[in-house]
């Protein structure tokens, strides 16, 4: 079975930073295009970043750019969302999804799979 698990959210002050891993079963990293989300409440999910293979590196939302970086774990089978500069209006829900095709996108419902979220609390 495919199956995403999304870790490593927590409570951190402004300017703070996380680490979030999101560990891969059934399938192995470089088969999907793996991308992260946020959902905060009475917001739509958003999308954050994707890393595939075939795209090569990782893409980010404008919101992230150059605050939160992706980056593959081969060992463990995960990929990891690195995030700096936390500020109040990035707390949300964080979710990891995967896309079967292996192509990057920014659309929500192209993603195939979903993992359970973790909690991102960033206090002012």
């Amino acid at each position: 079975d495919v199956q995403l698990q999304a870790s490593g959210g927590g409570l951190v002050q402004s300017g703070g930073s996380l680490r979030l891993s999101c560990a891969l079963s059934g399938f192995r990293l470089d088969d999907y295009a793996i991308g992260w989300f946020r959902e905060a409440p009475g917001k739509k999910r958003e999308w954050l970043s994707c890393t595939s293979l075939k795209d090569g590196g990782p893409k980010y939302a404008d919101s992230v750019e150059g605050r939160f970086t992706m980056f593959n774990d081969y060992a463990d089978n995960s990929v990891n969302l690195q995030m700096n500069n936390l500020k109040p209006e990035d707390a949300a829900v964080y979710y990891c999804a995967a896309e079967r095709t292996g192509y990057c996108t920014r659309v929500v419902p192209a993603y195939d799979y979903w993992g359970k979220g973790t909690q991102v609390t960033v206090s002012s």
